[in-house]
């Protein structure tokens, strides 16, 4: 079995080597040439699999080590009975622990009473739900915004667009890129909805970037309104607005479902697809594999601090996501034909980020509601 792989999916070799020859290539520049004679082709978002890139290959199977499918024409892998896997919620875990990251950085910076605040969900699937959980374990007002689930399941707990415009202070867009139909959400939030959200209000973004007219985000923070963004992916990837990053308050490069965790977890669900497929009965275990947890114990004094201060200490020991945004703020003192290349090399050398689950944390004076939002976001809490 001749597998040609994406180089950023994780222990690719350790997984599929035992099924057959691997041949692993920067997915970006990835040709029809380069998979003409693959039996299974897998990539990650950055490869656009269409008629164009199969149009000489014999491939059997072709699979995303992704959430998200929009770069894979699935109706042309159908038509040619080319079986389909994706690594649906893999990284979801991972995406839900960003935007609490991103919601206690704000916190400090802009002196936010999380707890206070109301949070409007836009797109709750895998990681949706993940983020309605925790936010809502922080104390946070939470208001949901899912179309689709909502014909299928009734109107609650969803509510529309509109009241999400008009009550939250901080809204995270969690959808599919869908370019078209009644669930169509490219530029979902254009100019025209950008202005509805309400004064002081928090645009986050990491789902899709198009999701987000980036242009008119733009032009809504140049005029000096009080709008404040905060976006971890982008139109035009990887040729980013570069104003617009000057503008956002956090700003990362399309890695909020880059926890080590999730990685592996999509390799894993890749081989097992294609072992499905091909009727293998290979076995591999990713546990065998990953190295030690980075921060595998903490200790936090709570006495005389607020939950929220607790949870900015504990959350920012495992992952700084202001380390993210300062890497991808150094882009701006690259040559401009230059960039696009670091924002893929700043995706393609990430660090190894592990979730909180690895992590026993002892929390010293701490309250019972404390202990339990630690719990809820997955941290092996004690005391």
């Amino acid at each position: 079995m001749h597998i040609v792989a994406d180089e950023n999916i994780p222990y690719v070799h350790e997984a599929f080597d035992r099924l057959g020859t691997v041949r692993t290539l920067a997915g970006r520049t990835m040709t029809d040439a380069d998979v003409a004679s693959a039996d299974v082709l897998l990539v990650r978002s950055v490869t656009k699999v269409n008629a164009d890139l199969l149009a000489g290959s014999n491939a059997r199977f072709v699979g995303t080590a992704t959430i998200g499918t929009d770069h894979v024409d699935t109706a042309h892998l159908a038509s040619r009975g080319i079986a389909f896997s994706s690594a649906a919620g893999s990284n979801a875990n991972s995406v839900a622990e960003y935007v609490m990251a991103q919601l206690l950085t704000l916190g400090e910076r802009l002196e936010l009473d999380l707890p206070r605040l109301t949070l409007g969900v836009v797109g709750v699937g895998n990681i949706g739900r993940l983020v309605v959980r925790d936010a809502s374990a922080m104390g946070m007002r939470v208001l949901q915004n899912d179309p689709p689930r909502a014909r299928a399941e009734g109107g609650d707990p969803f509510v529309g667009l509109d009241t999400i415009s008009g009550e939250c202070d901080v809204v995270t867009l969690h959808t599919p890129l869908n370019r078209e139909g009644v669930d169509k959400t490219v530029h979902l939030f254009d100019a025209a909805r950008i202005s509805r959200l309400r004064p002081g209000a928090v645009l986050m973004n990491s789902g899709r970037g198009p999701v987000v007219d980036n242009k008119a985000l733009l032009n809504a923070l140049n005029e000096g309104k009080t709008l404040a963004a905060c976006l971890d992916v982008w139109e035009n990837e990887p040729d980013i607005d570069v104003e617009l990053l000057k503008q956002v308050q956090i700003g990362s490069p399309h890695i909020a479902g880059y926890s080590f965790d999730g990685k592996v977890a999509g390799t894993k669900m890749l081989f097992d697809a294609v072992c499905r497929t091909f009727d293998l009965t290979e076995t591999w275990d990713p546990s065998e594999c990953l190295p030690p947890p980075t921060v595998p114990e903490l200790t936090i004094d709570a006495a005389g601090r607020r939950d929220q201060d607790v949870l900015r200490e504990a959350v920012k020991s495992v992952y700084d996501i202001e380390a993210d945004d300062a890497r991808l703020r150094a882009v701006l003192d690259t040559p401009s034909a230059e960039r696009g290349k670091r924002f893929d090399q700043l995706r393609k050398d990430y660090p190894i980020r592990r979730e909180f689950f690895n992590t026993l944390l002892t929390v010293v004076n701490g309250s019972g509601s404390l202990r339990k939002t630690l719990l809820n976001w997955g941290f092996r809490a004690e005391g």
